[in-house]
């Protein structure tokens, strides 16, 4: 993709952040020539690809510098930064995918962990085939999606693979009770689609939430969201919305801790893990 990726954003950012208050031409000059300040100022802005042997050296600099570059950091530092200059098997599908949704699926091939609300559908990792087939129909707002949907289709499964994958990606899920009481064009479609997750539910990487129609007025009634997590740096993490012609993501330090503090009253709201899977065998077995 021509455009930035929220991977490349995130690793400027960081970059950023450790070069304090020096300026661009000061940490240019006692790089000793290794960097002249046009390529300091593209790493941070995303303009272009960072090479790795590039970020591993500037990370030497500020480690230099006495500026805070733990192994772990580093580590994660170089890993977006290789990562960003592979093609993933979401490339073959570029003219079906927007950037943005690109950005996503290359964000949670990354991630260590998703944390989601929904309010009015399953979450694309947990959707089956015909569940998602039908959503997609449902929320198509152009003849061009309408046209691409079996495509996207596959696209949306064949992203649920870093669920089972080894080290797979830790998904907690909070739906609302309106979502699973959806009703199709066949009952086979919603029966089939909470008989998933119940089975994904058993996974140990899987934690699913139910939040009753019932419950108190919260923050998640202002729309859906999803934080994306990268292990012990928090700064890396990203947020993803989504509205009926856009969606976008969320990167300032301060907007990403105010999501997950949604999220977290979200789980305190909704219905234990336990008591929702019996809530999920409830629905089906009634609908």
């Amino acid at each position: 993709m021509s455009a930035p990726t929220v991977r490349r954003r995130r690793l400027g950012a960081k970059l950023r952040a450790l070069r304090g208050a020096d300026t661009l031409d000061e940490i240019a000059e006692r790089s000793e020539g290794a960097f002249v300040t046009s390529k300091l100022s593209r790493m941070e802005t995303a303009k272009s690809a960072a090479k790795a042997k590039d970020v591993e050296q500037l990370l030497d600099l500020y480690a230099k510098l006495g500026r805070d570059v733990s192994d772990e950091l580093r580590a994660a530092l170089v890993t977006l930064t290789k990562e960003g200059a592979q093609r993933g098997w979401w490339h073959s599908y570029r003219g079906v995918l927007t950037p943005v949704y690109a950005d996503l699926i290359s964000l949670e091939a990354e991630a260590e962990s998703v944390s989601t609300w929904q309010l009015g559908v399953i979450p694309g990792l947990l959707q089956t085939a015909e569940y998602a087939r039908w959503i997609i129909r449902a929320t198509a707002m152009s003849e061009a999606v309408e046209a691409r949907v079996d495509a996207l289709v596959e696209v949306r499964l064949a992203r649920q693979a870093v669920l089972t994958r080894d080290n797979p990606l830790t998904l907690w899920a909070i739906i609302s009770e309106q979502a699973l009481r959806s009703t199709s064009e066949g009952d086979s479609v919603m029966d089939e689609q909470l008989g998933r997750l119940l089975s994904m539910a058993k996974r140990p990487n899987v934690n699913i939430q139910v939040l009753r129609s019932a419950a108190p007025l919260h923050v998640g009634q202002l729309g859906t969201f999803t934080v994306l997590g990268f292990g012990p740096h928090p700064d890396l993490d990203v947020v993803h919305t989504e509205s009926l012609t856009a969606a976008l993501y969320i990167e300032d330090g301060d907007k990403v801790a105010a999501h997950r503090d949604a999220w977290q009253r979200l789980t305190s709201a909704a219905e234990s893990v336990e008591a929702s899977t019996d809530l999920i065998t409830e629905i089906r077995k009634n609908s």
